[in-house]
């Protein structure tokens, strides 16, 4: 009968749900609310599997945005889903929006990718009306984001530190545990009779002015120089 309105997918559509831009009431919005605490955690859990799975032999190893990527166009999805239902009016108006997200910028980071769409598929659920459903997928993929980021390594900076002395072999063992007690990751490049010099890996949030004046007090008379600089990256030439 015309004006009736379609079956959801896995169901009836719920009671109250009007046009595409009529605010559903509030027993619809519960309703959704119930399929999406039931629903995104499946999609969450499914992509987990998918990306997670064993690495075959000879592969490259997956990168950690990549698997975390996956399991949120997982979730995106399932919010989209549940916004569109069966209203066709609804699915050409989400087509037509994800039309108009453009990467005009680099984006380094396929995560960030992922909340874009994110962001998308909220304002989505926000725009019919759906404010529980809005509220509870942002909750949810805030949590998932602060799972899956807290597997991720701490963003480091790289610096070259250059120690010139009089003794380097008697100052090498010195130099490593002061690195050591400060939980620097490091790398010997060179070494020679009255020069060392190393590839260390700084923290983000770490302070490093401190570091040359630690080395020159450990053994001023036998320490000349040091210098320490951070390493610039080289960027790729296409």
């Amino acid at each position: 009968m015309y004006g009736q309105q379609p079956e959801g997918l896995g169901g009836q559509q719920p009671e109250g749900l009007g046009g595409p831009t009529e605010t559903p009431a509030r027993d619809a919005q519960i309703d959704y609310l119930r399929r999406a605490a039931a629903r995104l955690p499946i999609a969450a859990g499914l992509a987990v599997i998918l990306a997670m799975r064993p690495r075959r032999k000879g592969t490259p190893h997956r990168r950690a945005p990549v698997i975390q990527t996956q399991i949120i166009l997982a979730i995106v999805g399932a919010v989209v889903m549940l916004v569109v239902g069966a209203s066709l009016a609804r699915a050409f108006g989400i087509v037509g929006a994800a039309g108009l997200v453009r990467y005009r910028a680099k984006i380094d980071d396929p995560k960030d990718a992922g909340v874009m769409l994110s962001t998308l598929a909220v304002g989505l659920a926000a725009g019919v009306g759906l404010w529980m459903l809005a509220l509870f997928a942002t909750g949810f993929i805030l949590v998932v984001l602060g799972i899956i980021e807290s597997f991720e390594p701490k963003t480091t900076l790289a610096f070259e530190l250059q120690v010139k002395a009089k003794d380097a072999a008697a100052l090498k063992p010195k130099v490593e545990q002061l690195m050591r007690r400060a939980k620097l990751d490091y790398e010997m490049r060179t070494t020679a009779e009255d020069e060392l010099c190393y590839d260390v890996q700084v923290p983000l949030d770490r302070r490093t002015d401190r570091l040359p004046d630690h080395i020159t007090k450990i053994d001023p008379e036998n320490v000349s120089s040091v210098e320490w600089k951070e390493k610039k990256e080289k960027k790729d030439k296409k």
